[in-house]
């Protein structure tokens, strides 16, 4: 029997008892999450069996629903410096979203030097979308060249949340934020039209991994947020495999919903089907039978 697809949830309790998450710590949780998921002893090795010391990374953060709902600095920061430790230079990575204004909103300084960090959004001066559209299957989209020019590998570090439409939106429905119409893509629960913008080569080509960050999750009435409805989860989930990672965060939404007795997603017509499409598109694996699941506490 094959071995089953590794997806990594770590618990941190108490990280969100300040108002901001402490950076240490968080980069504790980061390292404990690559060296699990990459069965390496030291976070230097799990960073290099990950990524090549030549690559330049970006990191696609979700900053669409404002501050209160975002993907943290200080996540994405302590994210850098963890595969800084691991070999990258500082000036090979990129944290990046559709828009500066959103970044600017979620927190995060505007950093355009060439020989440090980057932070900044798709509609920066020199970055934009591709000229000509991309066409792969039922996609036809204009690419943000961030991930077309700039990087050559990619995380999807995304919020982890309930969707109206679509169901879930986590790792694999972050890369909306990628192409120049994603409201195109929204039909009939995003299905197939999610799965097969994942499985287009700008994004299969350098996807490699996926961390779901389900510190704060909204699990009703998203994407927006909600405080009724969002509840300190205080968790990071880490996966090679983007369909699996979002796998198992569609359990854990699943689960917030049924102890605050609301219906499942199935019960409400909206669960993620692009999943089991991803699946059959050869991106990962969405049988919750076929992943293991490895929990610990930082």
């Amino acid at each position: 029997m094959a071995d089953k697809t590794k997806v990594i949830v770590i618990h941190a309790k108490g990280i969100l008892s300040n108002s901001k998450p402490d950076p240490q710590r968080l980069q504790a949780i980061i390292i404990k999450g690559l060296t699990l998921l990459t069965s390496q002893e030291k976070d230097k090795e799990a960073v290099e069996k990950i990524f090549s010391p030549s690559d330049r990374v970006g990191i696609k953060i979700n900053t669409i629903a404002g501050a209160r709902l975002t993907t943290s600095p200080e996540l994405a920061l302590a994210l850098t410096t963890v595969l800084n430790r691991g070999g990258i230079p500082e000036r090979n990575m990129v944290i990046w979203d559709r828009t500066n204004r959103e970044l600017k909103e979620a927190g995060y300084p505007l950093l355009t030097s060439r020989d440090k960090l980057k932070i900044f959004g798709t509609d920066t001066s020199g970055a934009g979308y591709e000229s000509e559209p991309y066409s792969f299957r039922n996609i036809g989209s204009l690419f943000s060249t961030i991930l077309t020019n700039f990087v050559t590998a990619s995380i999807s570090l995304a919020v982890l949340k309930d969707h109206g439409l679509a169901g879930l939106t986590a790792g694999m429905k972050n890369y909306f934020g990628a192409i120049h119409n994603p409201n195109k893509y929204h039909d009939n629960h995003c299905n197939p039209y999610l799965a097969e913008l994942c499985a287009s080569p700008p994004i299969k080509s350098k996807h490699r991994l996926t961390i779901l960050d389900a510190l704060l999750i909204q699990y009703h009435k998203g994407p927006s947020f909600h405080p009724r409805w969002a509840t300190q989860y205080e968790s990071l989930i880490f996966g090679l495999d983007p369909v699996a990672t979002d796998t198992v965060g569609w359990q854990i939404i699943e689960k917030l919903r049924a102890e605050k007795g609301l219906p499942s997603l199935k019960e409400e017509g909206r669960p993620p089907l692009y999943l089991e499409t991803a699946t059959s598109l050869g991106l990962g694996e969405s049988n919750l039978s076929r992943i293991q699941i490895i929990e610990e506490e930082v």
